[in-house]
Formats: structure tokens, sequence, C-alpha cells
């Protein structure tokens, strides 16, 4: 290979790497920048999985609960003697009826079927419309005594029952603070066995055809009361006052100057809904024992949300409804007191409204 030969091949290798790196050069890419300390990275979430619980209307109280409760309720006759207070159980009691046993002299019928308490009394003695009420209701029925129309009901067995003058101290147990016949309890245990001992079915059988509202605002229509008293006769100890809270929605309870409270666990009382019912009483003997007419239905009075309402009551199929437009009147969900009052003094003999 001549001189001039090997020059050109030495100029010729020099340009193809001069070419490459070039080539090299252009293939550089710029660098990612690098993400600023303040940004966020956002991150692609999965989406979250809805889960819906079935929820179940409480029959007495129109309460949500996640657990269907089918449990047979159970109605107890309570003492309301001023000596026999503050009862025990009533705080747990889904609707409490309250009703003339003699005279002036009221008592109370506690429906338990969301709970069943540990302690229930004073139990006092049955009288034939709190037997059919309890029927009605199908309810088992407690009571210690009765009256003789009362046996009489009992003893066909009307209404499945236990009652105090068979099983006085076994099912049933004398209190040492207090004097007969206001010392008379009973245990929820007790009830269950006593359910047991006579065979009684523990089941819910009879859907009640209350209405419940779904929402609070529904209730405030009608004119706007602070405070309710609701009376017997002129007696203070069964003049029954209500005044409404309204930051809790609830009304409380006070006779003659003292707060309703449940003796087993201090609790006060706290109701969703006062309903009185106006019906026929009349005087049957002389210890004062009342025939009461639970079956014509007539006029009531609701209050519920701080409001007061005029509407009615019927008897549908035993159970007493309040009903207003010719449809069962929608409660606040919770807990109810039931006042069935003599036509005179009648429904309510004060009321204080808000201006």
């Amino acid at each position: 290979m001549t001189k001039k030969m090997r020059g050109l091949l030495f100029y010729l290798a020099i340009a193809m790497l001069l070419l490459a790196a070039c080539s090299k050069e252009e293939k550089v890419e710029d660098p990612v920048p690098e993400p600023d300390e303040d940004e966020e990275i956002a991150e692609e979430e999965e989406p979250v999985e809805e889960v819906s619980v079935e929820l179940f209307p409480s029959p007495f109280t129109g309460v949500m609960k996640e657990e269907e409760n089918i449990r047979r309720p159970v109605l107890a006759t309570i003492n309301n003697h001023p000596l026999a207070r503050p009862q025990s159980g009533i705080s747990d009691a889904d609707i409490i009826y309250e009703l003339a046993a003699e005279g002036s002299v009221t008592r109370l019928l506690a429906l338990f079927q969301s709970e069943l308490p540990a302690e229930i009394g004073p139990i006092r003695s049955a009288r034939d419309y709190f037997v059919h009420i309890a029927k009605g209701l199908d309810a088992f029925y407690v009571a210690h005594g009765y009256s003789p129309d009362a046996k009489q009901l009992l003893e066909k067995r009307v209404v499945d029952n236990v009652n105090g003058m068979q099983y006085d101290g076994t099912l049933f147990w004398r209190s040492r603070e207090r004097r007969a016949p206001h010392n008379s309890y009973i245990s929820g245990d007790n009830i269950v066995a006593a359910e047991e001992k006579t065979n009684s079915s523990m089941e819910l059988s009879v859907i009640p055809p209350f209405a419940f509202l779904e929402f609070i605002e529904d209730a405030k229509i009608g004119d706007s009361v602070s405070s309710v008293t609701v009376k017997y006769s002129s007696d203070p100890n069964f003049t029954s006052v209500y005044a409404y809270d309204a930051e809790k929605g609830i009304y409380s309870r006070t006779v003659n100057g003292n707060v309703t409270v449940d003796k087993a666990n201090d609790k006060q009382l706290e109701l969703s809904n006062i309903l009185v019912f106006e019906t026929a009483h009349r005087t049957i003997d002389n210890v004062g024992r009342q025939a009461v007419d639970i079956e014509s239905g007539g006029k009531a009075m609701l209050f519920q949300a701080g409001i007061a309402r005029e509407i009615e009551w019927e008897n549908r199929d035993g159970i007493l409804v309040p009903m207003e437009n010719g449809l069962p009147a929608k409660l606040v969900p919770g807990k109810t007191w039931i006042h069935i009052v003599p036509t005179k003094p009648g429904l309510v003999t004060a009321v204080t409204y808000m201006p």
C-alpha cells in the first residue's frame, strides 16, 4: 500500500469516529425532572365497597335494630301507690299504661319487649280491663292478686299469666325495704321460668298496628307546648307533669314534685310520646273499683317533639291505638306513656303553650 493510500485511510477513520460521536450525542435524552417536594404524587385509590346492613324496627318503640327481636311481650301490673315509689324496671319498658284501679288510685301496666329487666316491681293485683289489654297484645301477663272479675279471667286462662298469689316466696320475692302490699317483686329470669312452667309461648305472635315517624321533623305540626299536666283527680299524688327537653328531644315526668326514676338503676325516664285517652269510668263496688271502657274509643291527645295535637283512639283487635285522620297516628321512635283517664276531669287539665 502506498504512502498516499495509508494517509487517506487514516483521515477516513478519523471522520467515521467523529460521525459516531455526533450520533451518540443526538441520542442522549433529557433527564426526567425530579418531582417538586411540595407536589404530592396522586395514587389511584381502590373504590370502597359499601356494605348495607338490614335494620329491623322494634314493634313497640319503632327503634331500628340490627337484630330482629321476636320475643313475646310481657305486661306487668306495677304498684303506683306513693309508698311503692320509685318503681323498679320501668326505665326498660317500651310502653307504660296508667289506669285507675280504685277511686283516684292508679296502677301501671309496663310492657317489656325490647328489654326484660332484672328486677320489676312492686307487682300489684289485676283488674279485668288489665287482662283484656294483655290479651289484645298477646302479652304474658304478670300480677300479684286480682279483683273477682280478673280472677275468673285468669283462671280460665284468657291470657297466659303468672300470679304472685300462687308463687309468693318462689318466683316472686318480698323486699324488706317496704311493707306489704308494696313489696312484691319478680325478676326477668323468673318471668322466663314462669313462661316455661306454664307452657306459654315465648315468641311474638301479634304485631301491633303502631306507626312511627321516619323523620322527627314531620312531628312538628301542631301547637308548641313546653309542659303538660294530666290529672285523674285533685290528688297531687296521681297528677303527672311532663316537661319537654328540646335539646334531647324527650319528656321527663314528675309527680307531686318528684322526678320519675327507676329504683333499680337510678335512671330518669326518657319518653318520646305522651298519649292521653279519654273514656268512660264507673265505680262498681264499695271499695271503689272501676269499670273502664277500653272498647268504645274516643278523644285523645298526642304530645311529641314539643308539639300537641288532638287525635282519637280506637280499640283495634284488642289493642288501644292512637288514630289520626282514620290511620294510626305516627309516633316518634322511643318510649311511650299512655294515660287512660275518665271523661271527668277529661283529657288534659293544664298545658303550657310556647309563645
